[in-house]
């Protein structure tokens, strides 16, 4: 009778045992890996950081959910399974994020570089002021900030720059001739944003090039 009983302890003991083990989730923990290797791949370290972070601590909790079911006797992968799928999630969101991050900033990039050598060639094809062309009329003025590491150090003087507008007036391309340092980058700011009036050459509008000064005086 007692063998009896000690077998069907030893059966009971088992069957909770087995019920208790369940099998690790391996299909979804490798799907959640797979899925933060391919948001690293998409680029989501440089696009998108803070989604790329959150994908990692998903995976970091997966991973110690893992680990500590490891230690026990009887193992439920119940919530192993939900953070495997919280991971993945997150990991895809990465990714997106990664590519839609990605696709702006080549947009820009492409951007800027058609700005750039249309500028370019703008200037190239620029006539510079002087005889038969006016100087055209600034319609649109902006002081310049002095830069107040420049005031503390009692720095002023007289930047000049040669501006090249474009045939609309707008200032196009700017280079310093005579440089005062501190002031520079000031000036340049200011210029940039002048407006003309266009300078016409046989009733057409044509970019010219011309020196224009910028000073910076202490009260």
């Amino acid at each position: 009778m007692s063998v009896r009983f000690g077998l069907a302890v030893l059966v009971l003991g088992l069957a909770i045992a087995t019920a208790g083990c369940g099998a690790p989730p391996t299909a979804d923990v490798d799907a959640a890996k797979a899925a933060l290797s391919n948001a690293v791949t998409a680029g989501a370290r440089d696009y998108a950081a803070a989604s790329l972070k959150a994908a990692e601590d998903a995976q970091a909790a997966l991973d110690a959910e893992l680990q500590a079911q490891e230690g026990k006797w009887f193992k439920s992968y119940d919530k192993a399974k939900e953070l495997a799928g919280a991971a993945k999630t997150a990991a895809e969101k990465a990714a997106a994020d990664a590519a839609t991050a990605k696709q702006q900033a080549e947009a820009e990039a492409a951007k800027e570089k058609a700005e750039a050598e249309e500028r370019e060639k703008v200037a190239a094809a620029a006539i510079r002021v002087g005889g038969k062309v006016k100087p055209p009329t600034k319609i649109k003025d902006v002081k310049p900030v002095y830069p107040a590491a420049a005031q503390t150090a009692r720095v002023q003087g007289t930047v000049i720059i040669e501006a090249t507008v474009g045939a609309n007036g707008k200032v196009l391309n700017t280079k310093v001739l005579r440089s005062v340092p501190m002031l520079d980058q000031a000036a340049l700011d200011a210029v940039k944003q002048w407006e003309y009036t266009p300078t016409r050459l046989n009733g057409v509008p044509v970019p010219v090039v011309m020196t224009v000064t910028v000073a910076f005086k202490l009260q």
